[in-house]
């Protein structure tokens, strides 16, 4: 099973967008989820750092500059939605990437409490 280190840049870029009011509240994140073409049109026209601070979680071991690098995705790539912080708690926690499950969750309590959800 792989293993990942928490992505401080992620963590940073989430939390500007949250702050910022860059979310969505209510989202299927099955259907919202970015798919292997948005990503590749995102990386045509963006760098590997801005794709990388889309995801929580950087794969141990993996080559930087690859798709492989990155784990855990927040958004849809212009926003953060709440199902996606929530999917990415529940993997975290399922699979025990204790550090990435914790990241995602005080990001989504940041988000409730932006969004005054109680």
């Amino acid at each position: 099973m792989a293993t990942y280190d928490v992505n401080p840049a992620a963590v940073a870029h989430a939390r500007r967008l949250i702050d910022g009011r860059q979310y969505v509240l209510d989202s299927d994140w099955g259907q919202v989820q970015p798919r292997a073409e948005d990503e590749n049109a995102y990386l045509e026209r963006h760098s590997w750092d801005d794709y990388g601070a889309w995801h929580l979680g950087l794969t141990e071991g993996a080559n930087d500059g690859t798709k492989a690098r990155y784990a855990f995705v927040y958004g849809d790539l212009r926003r953060v939605h709440r199902s996606g912080l929530i999917a990415c708690v529940y993997r975290a926690s399922e699979w025990r990437h204790k550090a990435v499950e914790l990241a995602a969750h005080d990001l989504l309590q940041r988000l409730d409490q932006m969004a005054g959800i109680d």
